[in-house]
């Protein structure tokens, strides 16, 4: 599979990663054999990148994901993840004695000296403007605690502020053809200060594979149950904000613009490798043909300016005027 590059560390990613949240929690029942698997066949396919966070199953996604590495030595795969979300959403919080405690953790659970990318996990809105921030961040890497640091954000507002941060490698945030602002002003300042893009809820949290009608149920340990109006955390995370309702209606029109060879879900992981910008993108997985189905997006043609212009009218029709506002 293609790989891109971090141009601010000098790292490298699959086009197409892999999010392991699934295979943490809050997204149903998933065993420690089946995550492996999952895991196994996303490596298998190609994918170099692993995104992961210390609050994901409250370690057991970090944890997981060490116990397939052990077991693949000679595997190269940069393993990002996040900090922050296992405290009090205060600014207040994100301080270096809480970030060396923090990234302990994750090295535990991880099994590394050195961890590839750590990310600030959508923190306070304040926290992207702070220079004791950032300066911890710097000493964090000064430490040799973490080779790299990145954020991952809500809002539009939020990335370019973190953008205009000079040790900043990547930006995290939700990009998908039923979440188009990034590619206003995100997208451009990114590739110009050359920080790296990794989109994450690439499909409407599994709104855009077409397979959900207003009657599906979700289990109740699903945050497409708890969370879809922002009860546990920002409403964004879960159908990328969109209403349900709303998006399974829309995410029937955009199945048929799938072209020949391509299913719903493809297509929407094929749009957003080829927006400009994008370094990678972080499907999640429940089974090892979706990590296989996933990865297979990025082998696939290049969309037509034809589909392009019909995925942008869907969304400019159905969508935008629910989300934009917001993120």
């Amino acid at each position: 599979m293609d790989e891109r590059t971090f141009d601010r560390s000098d790292q490298h990613a699959s086009v197409i990663g892999l999010g392991t949240w699934q295979l943490g929690a809050d997204w149903g029942d998933v065993d420690d054999k089946e995550a492996l698997t999952v895991l196994e066949a996303a490596a298998e396919s190609g994918v170099t990148f692993f995104d992961t966070a210390d609050v994901y199953g409250d370690g057991r996604s970090e944890e997981t994901i060490a116990t397939f590495l052990r077991g693949r030595p000679d595997l190269h795969v940069l393993v990002a993840t996040k900090m922050g979300r296992r405290v009090e959403q205060i600014p207040q919080n994100y301080v270096l004695d809480n970030f060396r405690e923090w990234n302990d953790r994750s090295r535990r659970n991880l099994g590394v000296d050195v961890v590839d990318l750590v990310q600030l996990h959508c923190p306070p809105t304040p926290v992207y403007s702070s220079d004791e921030v950032f300066d911890a961040l710097d000493t964090l890497v000064e430490e040799e605690r973490v080779a790299a640091y990145g954020v991952s954000v809500e809002t539009c507002a939020e990335a370019l502020t973190a953008i205009a941060r000079p040790g900043v490698a990547s930006v995290q945030i939700i990009l998908n053809p039923f979440r188009m602002k990034p590619l206003y002003e995100v997208l451009p300042a990114a590739r110009e200060s050359g920080v790296g893009i990794i989109a994450r809820v690439p499909l409407a949290s599994g709104l855009l594979s077409g397979k959900y009608t207003r009657d599906t149920v979700f289990a109740a340990n699903d945050h497409r149950n708890f969370n879809r109006h922002g009860e546990a955390f920002d409403q964004g995370e879960t159908f990328a904000g969109v209403d349900f309702a709303t998006g399974v209606e829309a995410a029937a029109e955009f199945a048929a613009l799938a072209p020949e060879g391509y299913t719903p879900a493809q297509l929407a992981l094929r749009w957003i490798v080829q927006q400009p910008g994008v370094t990678t993108v972080i499907p999640g997985a429940r089974s090892p043909q979706q990590a296989r189905a996933n990865t297979d997006a990025a082998r696939l043609p290049e969309l037509s300016g034809q589909t392009l212009a019909a995925v942008r009218d869907l969304y400019d029709r159905r969508i935008k005027d629910q989300v934009e506002g917001r993120w």
